[in-house]
């Protein structure tokens, strides 16, 4: 599995350095702030236009997948759940679009945007829905297909508007590319979608909605505050310093997001499903040490290739973007600790450890949002990475002492 994401990821990142560079001509620094705050406000979408049951649709399908009565009331909640949450969003995102553009990008320019976004809302929660189910049968290679032919497809419509109508054209092509993934999805994974989701047994009923409400909670503490904290750290680094640095941090994300990429699928494809099947210590620790020996290394040689060629990484994917240099240190370190971190942040996933997972994501968000504020004053741009770097490191020590007391007092009870 981890060779198969690999490949899709290599032909990902190829084609992304090609575009980056693109933008990075076209557009500058200033570009790439703008795009980030938009692909941030996306990843927000996924949660808010689904409630967050995504990794509850992983966990309760890789477990049930056998069973058809429990299938029903799983898909039959998550459809509940998306009619709601997305009826709600779309409205706000429609008559809100001026505040929105302004909150976001800083002027009402862009309001147009925001409702284009309340049509693409439907897309946007069903392609969220159907990925968790992809991931809870842990369909590697059907992932990875659409993974690929939705990014191809993505990218061809992004470089056409980008060169007939600039950032508009690229922010446009963006707010839309849901509906491309939606289409290839159904058309790679139909078939299969249709032997577990039974439409015609679907009710609006929600028999799973108090435990699909804790995977809420915990969505909306990991990603929907998270990306929130990203927009508002990207407007105080442009109204403290300039919006090329904004930028700058930006495009540092972003390559940090083509690496980290390969660990996300990975860890929703596998490591939710096996350790929704754990419950020793002795067992925890060995599966954890394996994807340790598997992923730490292979991710802790690319950090360094990264880091050596930082220069050459900017002079031809970023040229003129010299305030990036100082932030790749802090940025790699961080991501490191970052991933190991979350390979046992998903034991909360796993088992539904709701509390645990919301006190460790907001200490993180807490301890990244204020350094960043005050590391800012002192180090400029840099100190937002120094934040990162440093709340990685404390996040890694809590959750590690959160998963063992789990395991501590499971024992207990045991005996």
């Amino acid at each position: 599995m981890t060779s198969l994401n690999a490949g899709v990821i290599f032909i990902r990142l190829a084609i992304t350095v090609v575009i980056q560079r693109l933008i990075s001509d076209q557009l500058g620094a200033a570009g790439h702030a703008k795009i980030g705050q938009l692909r941030d406000l996306l990843a927000m979408l996924m949660s808010l236009t689904t409630l967050g049951v995504f990794n509850g649709i992983v966990k309760y399908v890789s477990e049930y997948k056998e069973d058809q009565e429990e299938l029903k009331k799983i898909f039959s909640t998550s459809f509940v759940f998306i009619v709601v949450a997305s009826g709600v969003t779309a409205l706000t995102l429609f008559f809100g679009a001026s505040y929105f553009s302004e909150a976001v990008f800083g002027n009402l320019h862009f309001k147009y945007l925001f409702k284009i976004l309340a049509v693409v809302v439907p897309a946007i929660s069903l392609q969220r829905v159907f990925n968790g189910v992809i991931n809870g049968l842990s369909a590697y290679k059907k992932f990875a297909k659409i993974e690929l032919f939705g990014y191809l497809f993505s990218t061809g419509l992004l470089v056409f508007c980008m060169y007939n109508f600039q950032l508009d054209g690229i922010l446009v092509a963006i707010a839309v590319t849901p509906i491309i993934q939606l289409c290839i999805l159904l058309y790679v994974f139909g078939k299969v979608l249709k032997e577990y989701l039974k439409f015609k047994d679907i009710t609006f009923k929600a028999p799973y909605a108090k435990q699909f409400l804790a995977f809420s909670l915990m969505s909306f503490a990991s990603s929907i505050l998270f990306n929130y904290i990203n927009i508002d750290v990207r407007n105080m680094i442009e109204n403290k310093i300039t919006i090329d640095d904004s930028g700058y941090w930006t495009t540092m994300t972003n390559i940090s997001k083509n690496y980290m990429v390969f660990s996300g699928s990975l860890f929703t494809l596998y490591v939710i499903p096996k350790f929704s099947g754990i419950y020793s210590k002795s067992d925890f620790k060995k599966e954890v040490f394996q994807i340790y020996k598997t992923l730490l290394p292979l991710f802790g040689i690319g950090m360094l290739f990264i880091y050596f060629f930082r220069n050459y990484i900017i002079e031809f994917v970023y040229p003129n973007f010299f305030g990036m240099e100082p932030l790749f240190k802090w940025q790699l370190c961080g991501d490191f600790f970052r991933l190991a971190s979350l390979v046992l942040a998903h034991q909360f996933l796993a088992k539904k450890m709701v509390r645990s997972f919301i006190f460790s994501e907001f200490l993180s968000l807490a301890l990244f949002y204020g350094l960043a504020r005050y590391l800012t004053d002192f180090y400029g741009v840099e100190g937002v990475v120094m934040a990162h770097f440093i709340r990685y490191v404390i996040y890694f020590v809590v959750v590690f002492f959160l998963v063992m007391r789990y395991f501590r007092k499971n024992e207990k009870s045991i005996k």
